[in-house]
């Protein structure tokens, strides 16, 4: 499912803009479509223009019916009547999805430990300084089971101490969830850190729900900004 909101507040009508030969939403869609894991994949939307773009060239979207704070609750209206088990929330705003990423975070799913993954998400390496200080950015620290302590927008950790060399993690947004998880995630009521951080993960975390993440080498550029578009831009005039 990848939620798709037009009116984006940092970045109005940012999932339309041109990207090459295609809008962003449409390459993100695409390459979700692409990898070929999924038994369905459709864009959620509150925008009759980003629905028309993806089913005017052959692709599914599904209206929203209600106002909704967040894309996972966006989704989780689009599911409830759905018999799934896993769901995938690709953000409309990753134009550059790829398979590996994607296959690693469904294998979590999977084996014995697998049951006990209710919810899961995905980190890349964040290096340049710049990004690391910036509230664009999305910071995790992690626990050695790679399990998610604290999603914020500030830096984490604070290098306090330079005796030991710390890496910063870039949160993706992409997340994959039991049915049940989801649906049991908009029964609750936004909480205090999520309402300051203005980050709808950590309502799981309130609520005492781990998240696993898998670290991965690159997922491209998540389009919250002008700027970031034309990073996204200069990326794909290497393609």
């Amino acid at each position: 499912m990848i939620p798709a909101r037009y009116a984006a507040t940092r970045f109005p009508a940012k999932l339309m803009q041109q990207l090459g030969d295609k809008t962003v939403i449409r390459h993100t869609y695409d390459n979700t479509l692409a990898t070929g894991l999924f038994d369905d994949v459709i864009v959620v939307t509150d925008s009759e223009i980003i629905h028309r773009e993806i089913t005017s060239h052959g692709g599914k979207a599904k209206m929203s019916t209600r106002e909704h704070e967040s894309g996972s609750d966006r989704i989780a209206e689009a599911v409830a009547d759905l018999d799934v088990d896993i769901v995938v929330n690709v953000q409309g705003d990753e134009p550059f999805v790829r398979q590996q990423p994607l296959k690693a975070l469904l294998e979590l799913f999977e084996g014995t430990e697998g049951p006990r993954v209710q919810v899961a998400s995905m980190v890349q390496l964040l290096k340049d300084p710049g990004s690391i200080a910036d509230p664009n950015f999305v910071k995790v620290a992690l626990d050695k089971n790679r399990n998610a302590l604290f999603f914020s927008r500030s830096v984490i950790p604070y290098p306090r101490s330079s005796e030991r060399a710390i890496s910063y993690y870039e949160h993706i947004g992409v997340y994959a969830f039991r049915k049940e998880a989801l649906l049991q995630f908009t029964r609750w009521p936004v909480a205090d850190l999520e309402a300051a951080e203005k980050i709808e993960c950590l309502r799981y975390l309130e609520n005492g729900v781990p998240i696993k993440m898998i670290i991965t080498e690159y997922m491209g550029v998540e389009i919250d900004t002008p700027q970031d578009l034309e990073r996204a831009r200069h990326i794909l005039s290497f393609f």
